[in-house]
């Protein structure tokens, strides 16, 4: 290590053949938009630099034998990166005075680093601390003296190095917990609560801290045997109206003995978190415009008004990639299908959600996307070869561990080639979904991914896990794997003792237990949870202003302007204006009711009001099921097709919109439009009679089922704002400006029509 000029790259290569090492120049692992910035003479910030740490890290985690990079390694934090991927790294610092790096400066050529930015370096270099293993080289003497010198000083490091390289595993491949290093990087004084905490439990305490039960009650006398009796370590709520929300978590965190991670889902903003949050954008939407700003803001709202409820932990941002079309439930859920735009577009989230005192647990390692099914109705599968899931999902992972995340969700996907990479010849009947397998946890995210932070499982109700053992068996086996936490009980009073009964048999070991708990309680202290009295561990009432303020709302409409998406108009239907289309026959397409309950056609209502704000003529189209239910008799499918279809159709209307908000999610393996009778008389025969537009609230992939409509919108929301947004872009008031991938036609050739 040490500034340019110092002769890394000579000195580390001959260090290396001195010890018979592979030898790496850490230039060499700068991303291009790096080299071009200090080409141009433009000084790195930590940003740019995160991935370049992260990838040197990497490549030192990744060979067993040893291995010399050179890197500058100026700065304690950038160190304690690498440190955080490969705890076992010494440095060998390389100093020299002002004059004589200047003078090595000037004398090269054919380098990236003008002489100009050696005085910014010089001010930027942190030596070696006492507390951090390395050793000091003059580089004023001889090349072979330096060498030597490295070497001897190296040598007399061998012992302390040997032991802190290779600390004994939790499962294969595993590494313990590092609380000084990113991303806890705890004081001394933290670590000492953190250990002392740890000591003072009961062992029916440290089970508890391993449970992230969900809450299905606001009573307090729910709370006080959840906290009581199973000493949980985090909770995560049932949305509810925000004062209720706030009020719920003030009371678990007065009765709790450790403060307690209060989780809540903002994938969407604040929405999701409370009834009344503001929905931003999903992630899909964040990641359909150029502007990389809107994940950014998408994370601040979320943060802000997540904090004003007392959540201190995001299970967000996403990080899956939507490879497959036909894959639903992360269709919106992902920020897009190229492993560049979900870095980038997470690294925005991450940082904007960061703003607040907030943690993030980024899912669903090791990669949803490929498989098509939904893992919480069925275990579900990233098939892709090591090599490639190295560069898709891999380096997803890599750059976000890099980026500071601070824990990382296991979804229930089995990942066979990833297996077999670490466990040669494992069958078939033997791959297991992440959060049961060593390999993947062990060997691969805490081994070669150098992750130093918290895992924790996915919901264990879905059947992407139930599905794969005895959950007597699971249970524990989740822990001894490498989770720290387990995600929700699906009966308090069994999973407790599955997992007690799995600490006294052998299955969890005391040293898995007790590293657990470390990341456990340092991920708190991480967020000062420690330092705080009871009564500040959630903000004040009047804190809740901040959520679903007009500042929100107008960050929501601004987002949904920007991203109303049209992905054709092959007819050139557009625009269609009151002036031209007055009469517009209105059809919504729901998919039926889901778990939340809501009624599944009521945002046309939402459509209506805008429809006929605008000046449109609105004539609603309904059900054979609405009709029936609103008290009409005689009415089935077949005489509601009769009656719809007729000939004059053209002469009753003179422009039809169909407004689909299917969902389904958690509650079918794969989602398609289901219509509301055989032959239903809302299917798009009528684009052949009238102007036909096609708008989705929800789904992107719809042109598979209607890809006889000529003119397709992809609105993203159901909200007010996007709504309204949709409207006026219809009508040319307002430019579409959404982009999108390829997913949404759906590998068919008809849906480009």
């Amino acid at each position: 290590m040490g500034v340019s000029g110092c002769g890394k790259t000579t000195i580390g290569a001959l260090v290396a053949h001195e010890l018979g090492l592979p030898f790496i120049d850490g230039d060499s692992l700068h991303p291009v938009a790096n080299v071009a910035k200090m080409a141009a003479g433009t000084p790195l910030d930590d940003d740019d630099r995160r991935p370049w740490l992260a990838m040197v890290g990497h490549e030192l985690a990744s060979t067993g034998g040893g291995l010399v990079v050179a890197c500058s390694a100026l700065k304690r934090g950038y160190r304690d990166a690498i440190r955080a991927q490969a705890p076992g790294t010494v440095f060998v610092h390389l100093d020299g005075s002002r004059d004589v790096l200047g003078a090595r400066l000037e004398g090269r050529s054919g380098h990236f680093m003008p002489t100009a930015l050696l005085d910014s370096q010089l001010a930027t270099l942190e030596p070696l601390g006492a507390d951090e293993s390395g050793t000091v080289v003059d580089i004023a003497a001889r090349v072979a003296e330096v060498v030597g010198a490295a070497v001897v000083g190296l040598g007399s490091l061998r012992p302390a190095t040997a032991s802190a390289a290779v600390p004994a595993p939790m499962a294969p491949g595993a590494r313990e917990v590092d609380l000084r290093a990113a991303p806890f990087n705890l004081a001394d004084a933290d670590i000492a609560w953190v250990e002392s905490t740890i000591e003072s439990m009961t062992l029916e305490e440290k089970i508890g801290q391993l449970f992230i039960n969900h809450n299905n009650d606001y009573s307090p006398v729910y709370l006080d045997e959840v906290l009581e009796k199973y000493h949980v370590g985090g909770m995560r709520y049932r949305p509810g109206p925000s004062a209720a929300v706030q009020e719920h978590i003030r009371y678990a965190q007065s009765k709790t003995k450790v403060p307690l991670l209060v989780a809540s889902n903002p994938e969407m903003g604040g929405a999701g978190s409370c009834d009344d949050g503001t929905f931003v954008s999903t992630h899909l939407q964040a990641g359909s415009h150029p502007d990389k700003s809107i994940a950014r803001k998408m994370g601040q709202v979320a943060g802000v008004e997540t904090a004003a409820l007392g959540c201190n932990w995001a299970f967000a941002p996403i990080v899956d990639i939507h490879y497959n079309w036909r894959n639903t439930v992360i269709s919106t859920r992902a920020f897009g299908n190229t492993p560049e735009v979900v870095v980038e577009r997470a690294k925005e989230y991450f940082d904007g959600i960061s703003e607040s005192p907030t943690a993030c647990a980024i899912k669903h390692f090791p990669g949803d996307g490929i498989d098509e099914r939904d893992q919480h109705v069925v275990t579900s599968y990233n098939t892709l070869g090591y090599d490639e899931w190295n560069t898709t999902y891999g380096h997803v992972y890599r750059e976000m561990i890099g980026h500071g995340v601070q824990s990382i969700m296991v979804g229930h996907i089995g990942a066979p080639e990833l297996s077999r990479r670490f466990r040669p010849g494992m069958a078939d009947a033997d791959i297991l979904p992440a959060t049961l397998a060593p390999e993947l946890l062990g060997d691969l995210l805490r081994g070669e991914l150098g992750f130093n932070g918290l895992i924790l499982t996915d919901a264990s109700q879905m059947v992407g896990i139930t599905a794969a053992m005895k959950r007597r068996d699971l249970v524990p086996a989740a822990i001894a794997a490498g989770c720290d936490m387990f995600l929700f009980f699906r009966n308090p009073e069994e999973d407790f003792g599955f997992m007690l009964d799995g600490y006294r048999n052998g299955v969890i070991t005391e040293a898995r237990l007790l590293d657990a708990l470390r990341r456990i309680l340092a991920l708190k202290a991480s967020l000062g949870l420690h330092r705080k009295s009871r009564d500040e561990l959630v903000p004040p009432v009047e804190a809740l202003a901040a959520i679903g303020s007009p500042a929100h709302v107008a960050v929501a409409a601004e987002i949904a302007d920007k991203t109303v998406t049209l992905v054709k108009d092959t007819a050139h239907n557009l625009p269609i204006t009151p002036a031209t289309h007055k009469r517009i026959r209105l059809y919504g397409i729901s998919g039926g009711a889901d778990f939340t309950r809501a009624d599944p056609l009521g945002y046309l209502d939402l459509v209506q009001e805008e429809l006929e704000r605008a000046g449109f003529e609105v004539h609603r189209f309904r059900t054979a099921d609405e009709r029936t239910a609103a008290g009409e008799a005689g009415v089935n499918f077949m005489s509601v097709i009769a009656e719809e279809g007729t000939a004059d159709y053209p002469e009753k209307y003179d422009a039809a919109f169909v407004f689909a908000n299917v969902k389904g999610f958690a509650q079918e393996a794969a989602i398609r439009i289901k219509w509301s009778t055989p032959m239903a008389a809302e299917i798009p025969w009528y684009t052949t009679e009238v102007p036909t537009v096609f708008v989705s609230l929800n789904q992107p992939n719809h042109l598979i089922d209607v890809p006889m409509v000529k003119t397709a919108i992809h609105a993203h929301a159901a909200t007010r704002e996007a709504i309204r947004a949709t409207v006026a872009k219809i009508q040319g008031l307002s430019a579409f400006q959404g982009t999108f991938n390829d997913n949404v036609f759906c590998d068919s050739f008809d849906t480009r029509l």
